[in-house]
């Protein structure tokens, strides 16, 4: 189903519509039904694993399936948001903004709609292998989610169960993991206080034998006086031609700085401001089309660069009032804009008001 094509399809044209979404998702429902049967294939048990106490899993969320900005949203707004989504490939993520939410929103007011149905019927198998992408990564949360999209599209989906049981099993398995990290991180506190044990040890034995050997130290303890009163002499020469080395590089530095902030005061003294700006040509912005209908008024903070010979070089919007609305023609008008040729780019800001004539 085309993003850019209205929900009002000729009878022929809704069946062809239909059996190609048909097709397609009977293909998909088959491989990720394969792909599922491999995994729902139980392990050998392994003896030592059932001895340990296996983790109860985390029940999944209770949020709503559909988030009730979606749920306020209009007929019109929801099929909007729904084509949108699909054009940019938002099938089924991120939450309250994905092409699966708009249309459960959308089959909640028109439970009746094919084109509806035939929409969802095509976004499961997304859903479906983004549930087991989760599910592989330890996204236990994001798989709930999908799970109970998935749910409220079809609650007679064949892969419920098995998606269930892998979420299930999926947790199970990271408790078990996250408790045998615990046990090795224990065990590793244990052996780091026995290698400390050990370490004290061998230091009270050295310092056993550092005693032993006291009195061979005193015969040396003069020549041992004589060369630290040397060596301090010589660090303390050291030290004076660090501190007359420092106190050289400190004046090269503090003139060097005093250079630069005076070519910086010149440079600021002759570059011109937006007050030296003076305008040759200032469009007014074009009204959006929507805005103009709805009444719709606002206005637009632009940031924008005048280049030395009076042209507009760049233009970005920094805040909207209302966001979007009025950013794109205020844009467009103020790079039509031109002023006296300057010395030197200059970049201001001006806010352009937007208020529909009565």
């Amino acid at each position: 189903m085309s993003a850019a094509q209205p929900y009002a399809p000729t009878p022929a044209r809704s069946l062809r519509a239909g059996v190609r979404h048909a097709t397609l998702a009977a293909a998909l429902l088959l491989l990720v039904t394969a792909c599922g049967d491999k995994s729902d294939t139980p392990a050998p048990a392994d003896p030592a694993a059932q001895q340990t106490t296996t983790p109860t899993p985390t029940t999944p969320i209770a949020s709503p399936v559909i988030s009730a900005q979606v749920a306020a949203m209009s007929v019109d707004q929801l099929r909007t948001a729904a084509r949108a989504a699909q054009a940019e490939q938002r099938m089924y993520a991120p939450a309250g903004n994905n092409a699966m939410e708009y249309y459960l929103a959308l089959r909640d007011k028109q439970p009746n709609d094919a084109a509806i149905a035939s929409a969802l019927t095509d976004l499961m198998p997304y859903a479906l292998i983004a549930t087991e992408t989760s599910i592989g990564r330890d996204d236990f949360v994001e798989a709930q989610r999908l799970y109970a999209l998935i749910e409220k599209t079809d609650k007679t989906a064949p892969a419920l169960p098995r998606l269930k049981q892998m979420i299930s099993d999926g947790q199970s398995t990271l408790a078990l993991r996250q408790q045998q990290q615990t046990e090795d991180a224990e065990a590793e506190k244990i052996r780091l206080a026995k290698l400390e044990e050990d370490r004290k040890k061998q230091q009270e034995e050295e310092q056993r034998r550092a005693a032993q050997q006291t009195a061979q130290q005193q015969q040396q303890q003069q020549q041992q006086q004589a060369d630290a009163a040397r060596q301090a002499e010589a660090a303390r020469q050291a030290e004076a031609q660090r501190q007359a080395e420092a106190a050289r590089q400190a004046e090269a530095a503090r003139q060097a700085e005093a250079a630069r902030q005076a070519e910086a005061n010149r440079v600021a003294t002759a570059r011109p401001t937006a007050s030296d700006l003076r305008a040759i040509s200032a469009p007014d912005p074009k009204y959006p089309v929507e805005a103009l209908r709805a009444g719709q008024s606002g206005e637009v903070l632009v940031e924008f660069t005048v280049g030395t010979d009076g042209s507009v070089t760049s233009a970005r919007v920094v805040r909207g009032n209302p966001p979007r609305v009025f950013d794109r023609e205020a844009v467009a008008a103020v790079k039509r804009w031109r002023f006296q040729p300057i010395a030197a780019p200059v970049t201001t800001r001006r806010t352009i008001g937007f208020r529909p004539s009565n």
